[in-house]
């Protein structure tokens, strides 16, 4: 199960319903190894397309490197579908490569970026198999226990 915020969530939706017509994408960090969705990343769709998205391979390097930095991991990757229902093509099938994280899809072809709801859900893709999960939205997410390393002390790696 996805355990969400009301403010991350709602920021997705907003971000899925400004890009429309094209697709959105992004990631929410959290603390390696917790599960918890808790900094919003909103990425640029390299490939302007509505019907693709591709995370510009230089934002996600820096991406990627300001994670590491943090202790943090890719705990939600999400995009947008503008046309069709909220469920993985074969193509984002095929690039989900972070066996751990939710995999969201936001659908926005009922109102597009006008007011009116969207079609949020979650899966789980693992080795080309996908999973639907529930998804909680709470009001807060409970506090993370920090490691040694995010407080700021030297990693002992």
């Amino acid at each position: 199960m996805l355990t969400i915020d009301r403010t991350t969530y709602d920021a997705i939706v907003a971000h899925a319903k400004r890009d429309h017509p094209v697709e959105a994408c992004g990631i929410v960090a959290g603390a390696e190894g917790s599960d918890l969705p808790e900094r919003l990343i909103e990425m640029v769709n390299a490939a302007g397309s509505p019907t693709f998205y591709e995370f510009d391979s230089t934002e996600l390097l820096a991406l990627y490197k300001a994670l590491w930095a943090r202790d943090e991991e890719p705990v939600v990757v999400y995009h947008s579908h503008t046309a069709t229902e909220a469920y993985p093509s074969r193509t984002d099938i095929g690039l989900a490569n972070e066996p751990g994280a939710h995999y969201v899809l936001v659908s926005t072809r009922e109102h597009g970026n006008n007011h009116g709801p969207v079609e949020f859900r979650s899966y789980r893709i693992v080795d080309g198999e996908v999973t639907e999960e529930e998804v909680s939205v709470v009001d807060a997410l409970p506090p993370t226990t920090l490691t040694p390393s995010s407080q700021g002390e030297p990693d002992a790696r």
